[in-house]
């Protein structure tokens, strides 16, 4: 264990609060886990922290409003503790860089998507030096997973396969702050999952911009079906998800892996975007709707019981009347169990944000409002061919906490769907419960009946130990350690 970072007679303290899509909730655990190995502490619920790291993202239009106007709430807080350091990383932060200290002199470090390593070493020479460090790297300096790290679920962790993208989307700034794409390599990949199943863990979600142009780095576009095969053949690993494919490179051996490989569940995430081809083109997504839906039928074919998810924009620059309607034609057509919806924003640094005909907003407002009352309505009636069926249920932490209220815990069935089921005392985070569905709501589904089973599992017995651990023990090692558990995030793409 690493000698505690003390600071007037004290431990000293953070907090990180983490903004955008999966990959910076998979930093956010390196940032802890770092700041951890350095000697602080995780603050209590409620109490001020020593240090406050925000964990930026930048797709969004004004996010930086929003980051600026966080800071501002925080100043009064810093100014009344002594001692107290704020820190800015992420997306945000690698766009902006000098910006940030600039319209906020009180932020201590500034720290890009390339060097979450240096935060601990940054915060120090702050506090020594009494001055703000900016340190922003243009290319990546440590892949993330070599990092220690800081997880809070013993039972399902995210494990990157690559950072980092190759596509040009006009709406999007993710490759221009996260660098072209870097991948690791397979056994490097499967030793960091065999170890974390070792201590407990019972699902895995690789993660990457693009996961299915995985490979290409080191000259194997069919790395990605073989690296999911190879998950087939760990002992203890219950279930693998990934996120997020792009359907430029979705390929047929993905989809025979996919079937093939047990513990593979039968879920996938696809972005459209937009059902519209005139769209698709001015988004520079390099597939159409022929080849979006082929997609989805051959995975229905192959895996009739896969619950499919995606990503949608509504009102990109140029989108019509007609090409609106597009998209709700493969919306009715796809069938998602859920999607993503979005209004169009501009993103400041994009191509689509200089284009000609943005759309009115009262235009948006109303496409948006009837597409996601049609997504409801099929969400519902997917949802609906589910009752009366028998699902086993990996009980979740957070979404699974008991509900005296109802006498409800909750979790996740196979497919990703979240299923309220009746409480039982001796189901524990991490185990897996067998239920009967009796209900269905257009995001979750009920079973109100008797749990049939609980079986106990090893990552029932880490989450144990784990909430029976005095408080600031470590919980991990260098790629390996106990991930956050968090509910399927919409992509980048």
């Amino acid at each position: 264990m690493s000698t505690p970072t003390v600071f007037r007679d004290h431990t000293r303290t953070y907090e990180i609060r983490t903004y955008g899509c999966q990959m910076n909730v998979h930093d956010s655990e390196r940032l802890a886990g770092l700041l951890e190995e350095a000697g602080y502490a995780r603050a209590d619920d409620g109490a001020t922290p020593d240090v406050v790291v925000f964990n930026t993202c930048a797709v969004r239009e004004n996010a930086d409003n929003r980051l600026y106007g966080n800071l501002g709430h925080l100043r009064p807080v810093k100014d009344a503790h002594a001692g107290m350091q704020i820190a800015v990383g992420g997306c945000l932060a690698q766009k902006d860089r000098d910006t940030i200290v600039r319209r906020a002199p009180w932020v201590d470090v500034v720290f890009g998507t390339h060097n979450i390593g240096s935060l601990p070493v940054l915060l120090e020479r702050a506090r020594v030096q009494e001055e703000a460090q900016v340190e922003i790297k243009e290319a990546l300096e440590t892949f993330p997973s070599t990092l220690p790290t800081r997880r809070e679920s013993p039972y399902a962790a995210w494990v990157s396969i690559s950072v980092g993208c190759n596509n040009t989307c006009t709406f999007c700034i993710v490759p221009s702050l996260r660098g072209k794409e870097k991948d690791r390599r397979p056994g490097e990949i499967l030793a960091e999952i065999q170890a974390l199943v070792a201590e407990g863990v019972l699902e895995v979600t690789l993660l990457g911009q693009n996961v299915n142009s995985y490979g290409a780095e080191f000259g194997d576009r069919g790395a990605f079906a073989k690296l999911l095969r190879s998950c087939g053949e760990i002992d203890g690993l219950e279930r693998v998800r990934f996120t997020s494919p792009h359907p430029r490179d979705f390929t047929d051996d993905v989809i025979a892996a996919m079937a093939e490989t047990p513990n593979v569940m039968p879920s996938l995430h696809m972005p459209l975007q937009s059902g519209s081809d005139s769209v698709l083109k001015a988004m520079r997504r390099s597939y159409r709707q022929e080849k979006f839906l082929g997609i989805i039928e051959r995975v229905r074919a192959a895996i009739p019981d896969a619950a499919i998810t995606t990503d949608i924009i509504v009102g990109f620059p140029g989108e019509t009347g007609e090409d609106f309607e597009q998209t709700l034609h493969v919306v009715r057509e796809a069938r998602f169990s859920s999607a993503f919806t979005f209004q169009y924003s501009k993103r400041p640094g994009t191509p689509a944000a200089d284009m000609d005909g943005q759309v009115p907003k009262e235009v948006v407002q109303e496409r948006y409002e009837r597409l996601v009352a049609l997504q409801e309505e099929i969400s519902w009636a997917e949802n609906k061919k589910q009752v009366g069926r028998t699902l086993d249920v990996l009980v979740a932490e957070g979404e699974g906490r008991k509900d005296e209220r109802t006498h409800r815990m909750s979790g996740r069935a196979a497919d990703n769907r979240l299923v309220h089921f009746t409480q039982d005392e001796t189901a524990r985070p991490g185990d897996v419960v067998t239920v009967d569905v009796t209900y269905a709501a257009p995001h979750h589904l009920v079973a109100d009946g008797p749990v049939r089973a609980v079986r106990r599992t090893p990552a029932g017995d880490a989450w144990e130990r784990r909430t029976a651990a005095p408080k600031g023990v470590p919980l991990g090692m260098p790629g390996i350690g106990r991930p956050e558990s968090a509910p399927a995030a919409p992509s980048c793409k």
